[in-house]
């Protein structure tokens, strides 16, 4: 094993291949650490990450470093199978590289029992490996830039199905019409790690498929009868809360509120409990007229906020308080001056419909209430005994503007050994500018100078997190933020410490960023990596 530190609540357990990773899932699934949150096992690799305040890094590299690499359990009974219409625009072309047949490599597909091996890229997505191995299938030199829902293809020693219409750069071999994930079941994932999957040619099978039950939405609270009217969405409006952690299992990352801070803090100031979904405001532009007495916050990014009341009254007012609205009155959000995102709450609670345990929207895996409309209604009573109203909640920092030059702290790793002595310099010598096509998955940024790799091989995908930085092969780094990919395919040199990750979520578009390094790279002591430098 060798262990490479992530951030200040993760690192990396690397093992020489597939088989040895999902040995020590299984092994530390079936005797637990203490401290451990959540794994997300890859390829080659296994992402552990931990409470700091139940354990250390130190102490639990030294416990996984004890569990075995050889025992396997048996990881679950599912059994699913799936119609493949075999007319994949790569077929021809993989049966080539695998020097055969395109009809026998169609066999050879449906004869192989495919296990689940772990789950990423999307929800849904499922990397499976055959029970008897051989297969090896290089991935195209030019990905495709849309690739449709249902495609079946190949890649290394993985089959996998699109669950969604995506860029991506595995060979197709063929098209199925079994949804991979959906919402409305109770299961949305259908294969979770551990399944084993059989193929069989749908235009020759009439064979029925069962497919996971579906799922009966539960009750909404009931309304108080005070409501919220959307008259103006501006940029974007979405509904976040804290998060749906511990979902790696079907590709899910925790999505959640960009600024958690400013999120509790709008909930405190208004009585709730600090997690309860609010509206995620982006660069201002929202307006909404209440019906009956509400009490609102609005907290976050830095924007003239105007009350107009239902009499013809204009005023001004503070963000960070609590603020009443009578029927008729109306709250504008303007664009911000300093920050990005804007946090709306309300006394009693909105009534939102959760998926997967949350409200929140992950703008990546399409999970979660869909953005806010104009002359969407908004329910409230979801607790109907809320706390006292704060009158003392302060902002958590200052946020930047798009003029201010932005300071994160960063922890070098995991991959930082594959760049070149000069772009590791780099990343902490040159500002880098958060373009305009940065988003809740990322900040996209650009430097003067492209950062080099000294390692040009391929990446087995591996877990990603918060905060990481991620540098594909432009050399323009991207940092990804709560709707990230659980999995990526990029190095990551260098790791955003939590702590900075809500100041992050606040950096607007111009503004420039530049990395401070609080731990260098390392391997944690207790690896083992005499082996695999060569394997």
């Amino acid at each position: 094993m060798r262990f490479l530190a992530v951030n200040l609540s993760s690192f990396l357990v690397e093992l020489s291949s597939l088989d040895e990773t999902l040995a020590l899932f299984d092994s530390l699934s079936a005797e637990p650490e203490n401290g451990i949150e959540e794994m997300i096992p890859a390829a080659r690799t296994l992402l552990i990450r931990f409470c700091p305040r139940e354990t250390s890094q130190a102490a639990l590299v030294e416990k996984i470093s004890r569990h075995s690499l050889t025992g396997r359990t048996v990881r679950s009974s599912q059994r699913v199978t799936i119609p493949v219409y075999y007319n994949g625009e790569d077929l021809p072309s993989v049966a080539d590289l695998l020097g055969t047949e395109v009809q026998a490599l169609i066999r050879r597909h449906q004869e192989s029992v495919w296990n689940v091996a772990f789950t990423g890229f999307a929800p849904g997505f499922a990397y499976m490996v055959s029970d008897n191995g051989g297969w090896q299938t290089p991935r195209r030199s030019t990905p495709r830039t849309r690739i449709p829902a249902g495609s079946v293809a190949l890649a290394g020693e993985f089959s996998g199905i699109y669950p969604q219409a995506s860029p991506g750069g595995w060979q197709l071999i063929g098209q199925t019409e079994l949804k991979m994930w959906d919402l409305s079941r109770e299961q949305p994932a259908l294969l979770m790690p551990g399944a084993q999957v059989n193929f069989i040619d749908a235009a020759k099978s009439a064979k029925t498929i069962s497919l996971p039950a579906r799922v009966i939405p539960p009750d909404l609270p009931e309304n108080t009868g005070s409501t919220l009217t959307v008259l103006a969405t501006g940029l974007q409006t979405l509904w976040q809360d804290d998060g749906r952690t511990g979902r790696a299992s079907m590709g899910l990352s925790e999505s959640g509120a960009m600024d958690k801070s400013a999120l509790h803090a709008a909930n405190r100031i208004v009585g709730n409990p600090t997690g309860s979904p609010c509206l995620e405001i982006t660069q201002g532009g929202f307006r909404a007229r209440a019906a009956g007495e509400v009490i609102i916050s609005v907290t976050g990014a830095k924007c003239p906020l105007t009350l107009l009341t239902a009499e013809g009254g204009r005023y001004t007012v503070d963000g960070y308080r609590p603020l009443n609205l009578a029927t008729g009155d109306e709250i504008h959000v303007g664009a911000p001056v300093r920050g990005l995102r804007s946090y709306l709450a309300i006394r009693g609670g909105f009534i939102v419909p959760e998926s997967l345990g949350s409200a929140a929207r992950d703008s990546l895996a399409q999970v979660g209430p869909e953005p806010l409309g104009v002359g969407d209604i908004l329910a409230i009573g979801a607790h109907p005994h809320p706390g006292a109203v704060q009158l003392n909640e302060l902002p958590a920092g200052p946020l930047p503007s798009a003029e201010d030059t932005v300071t994160l702290d960063i922890v070098l790793g995991p991959r930082t050994d594959w760049f070149t002595a000069d772009a590791i310099k780099m990343l902490t010598a040159q500002c880098w500018r958060v373009t305009p096509q940065s988003n809740r998955i990322g900040l996209r940024l650009d430097g003067e100078q492209p950062l080099a790799r000294s390692q040009h091989q391929e990446l087995p995908s591996e877990g990603t997190c918060s905060g990481a930085i991620q540098v594909p092969a432009s050399g323009q780094p991207v940092l990804f933020l709560h709707d990230h990919p659980l999995t990526g395919g990029y190095p990551v040199i260098a790791a955003v410490a939590e702590y900075h990750l809500d100041l992050a979520g606040q950096i607007p578009p111009g503004a420039s960023i530049r990395f401070n390094v609080i731990r260098p790279f390392l391997e944690i002591a207790g690896s083992k990596a005499s082996d695999y430098r060569d394997a």
